[in-house]
């Protein structure tokens, strides 16, 4: 795979008068590039998969070394026509992003990672994040620099460990990807600190959230939030509790939290769309979707084969059919005739959402199912259809794409 075409510090920026909604779904991919390191690990899957997360791990390299300003990333990358054509605006910083890139990245070859970094390194990055994360209000940017120092650098700076246990450890009430994300960084840093209590405590919490159908709810405890929302969880209220517990089941061989993880990728698995959607907000307290969109085109390519891969390793299903569906979903949406792929300007657009007035639909659904689980609004789709691209790029978006298919150990590390 040929990671430098991302790389090069000849590397070209966006033509001008190139457009923000790249060719229609139907055009031809760009044909595989061969020659570096790293080539995606996984196996199993189908040839043409395997040949279109080679493109998608190449734009990732490119993308987020158009992202990076020599410090840090940035909140999103805004697609934007100005006078000359197309460019790419950066909006904001991203503790968070800037962690997640930094895992992504670090599983590149050394050189690679200076190319796309502006000189520094993978570890160099996270060692900064975490400087910068001590004193966070955010939990999950804490545990994010904790999970990144601990995996790329081995080391983690005492007092940010101390304050995200403190906080973990407090019984406060906590989002769920927060505390998913917490225990995956105590078991990274687990060679380092003594660790096992703070894993002890983060499991039991979100074993003690998970419905009977496998889901889990947008806050732990059970209850937390407003009377109309709190039954209802994300995908990432699904995904990043099932990596954690997937990852707690193989290092410490715990057969509770690996059958919740195995329970929880089985609903979803179950209720991807057809075209291999992965849904975006569901009810935890039984087994069916809530609200079908958005479709976030990083759960397809990243966040759903990252999380299914880690439940395999640690011996759980194998869901690679359901993994390939969501990849082929990015070329073959229904939802739009536009491309998510632009290759133009080294990213994937955002997602794919109804025609509403703000998050309309959602609200609608939350009420509903809030008084008759599992009841669907009548005419949704012909009142609010789908098919509104959103035309932005996050940098933890191609972090996890990265992350997800390039060569790793079982839970982090090169080989």
């Amino acid at each position: 795979m040929k990671i430098a075409a991302g790389l090069h510090k000849d590397h070209a920026p966006p033509q001008s008068g190139s457009d923000p909604v790249p060719p229609q779904s139907g055009s031809n991919p760009v044909p595989p590039q061969s020659g570096t390191d790293p080539v995606p690990s996984r196996t199993g899957t189908r040839p043409e998969t395997a040949v279109r997360v080679i493109q998608l791990t190449d734009l990732a390299v490119r993308g987020l070394t158009r992202m990076y300003d020599g410090d840090g990333f940035p909140q999103t990358a805004r697609g934007a026509r100005t006078s000359f054509g197309t460019e790419l605006r950066l909006e904001g910083r991203s503790t968070r992003y800037t962690s997640i890139a930094a895992l992504g990245l670090h599983l590149l070859p050394e050189h690679a990672q200076r190319s796309a970094l502006h000189g520094d390194t993978a570890a160099e990055l996270a060692r900064r994040t975490g400087i910068r994360a001590r004193g966070h209000r955010d939990t999950g940017a804490l545990a994010l620099a904790v999970w990144a120092c601990a995996e790329i650098t081995g080391s983690v700076d005492s007092a940010l460990y101390e304050e995200l246990r403190s906080r973990c450890e407090s019984g406060s009430p906590l989002a769920t990807v927060d505390a998913s994300w917490a225990l995956t960084a105590a078991l990274a840093a687990r060679t380092q600190f003594d660790s096992g209590g703070l894993v002890q405590t983060l499991k039991r919490r979100i074993l003690a959230a998970q419905g009977p159908g496998g889901l889990f709810p947008h806050m732990i405890p059970v209850g937390t939030g407003s009377r109309l929302r709190r039954h209802i969880g994300s995908f990432a209220d699904q995904v990043y509790p099932l990596q954690a517990l997937a990852r707690t089941a193989a290092a410490t061989d715990d057969d509770v939290a690996f059958a919740a993880a195995n329970a929880c990728a089985t609903r979803i698995c179950a209720l991807q769309g057809e075209a291999g959607q992965w849904w975006w907000h569901y009810d935890s307290r039984g087994h069916s979707v809530v609200e079908r969109f958005p479709v976030y085109s990083v759960h397809q390519h990243a966040m759903a084969p990252m999380v299914l891969f880690d439940l395999a390793a640690a011996g759980g299903d194998d869901h690679t059919a359901a993994i390939e569906l969501g990849i082929d979903w990015l070329q073959s949406h229904p939802e739009t005739l536009a491309d998510l792929v632009c290759e133009s300007q080294d990213v994937v657009w955002r997602k794919v959402g109804r025609r509403e007035p703000r998050k309309a639909a959602r609200s609608l659904a939350a009420a509903t199912t809030a008084l008759r689980p599992g009841s669907e609004l009548p005419g949704l789709d012909r009142l609010l259809p789908a098919g509104v691209v959103d035309y932005e790029c996050r940098p933890y978006e191609l972090g996890w794409m990265l992350y997800a298919w390039l060569p790793r150990n079982e839970f982090g590390g090169t080989r």
